[in-house]
């Protein structure tokens, strides 16, 4: 599993960690019902604390990305409510179109960073 974590960002461990699943996840790094390293093999091969780990799990199953299971721990598991999911986006959407709108960003400079980005996870 490659991680890459910038431990001189001002984001959270957890947040980076988080992240990089999911875009593991978006690019088929992950496939639904693959394990993820144990909480433990994960904090010792990035070098990090294994609560910054579990955190960044226990937040990836309340997104609905993992589920948790005793004997196989963290599992791929989407939990696809398309509604939910859509409201979720508008909420970071809006955050990031304000962001745009605040740094002069035409609607078509937007739309073209996103046709780009989502060129990147496309499934082959």
């Amino acid at each position: 599993m490659y991680v890459k974590i910038d431990f001189n960002s001002d984001e959270a461990l957890y947040i980076q960690l988080r992240n990089q699943i999911i875009y593991g996840i978006a690019s088929s790094q992950f496939q639904e019902g693959d394990n993820l390293p144990s909480v433990r093999e994960l904090a010792e091969y990035i070098g990090i604390n294994m609560h910054t780990v579990n955190k960044a799990y226990s937040i990836l199953k309340q997104e609905g990305y993992i589920k948790l299971d005793r004997r196989k721990g963290a599992v791929v598991a989407i939990d696809v409510n398309k509604m939910q999911a859509i409201e979720d986006l508008k909420e970071e959407l809006r955050v990031i179109l304000a962001k745009a709108i605040c740094k002069n960003l035409s609607r078509n400079d937007v739309i073209e960073v996103i046709n780009e980005i989502y060129n990147e996870f496309e499934r082959g």
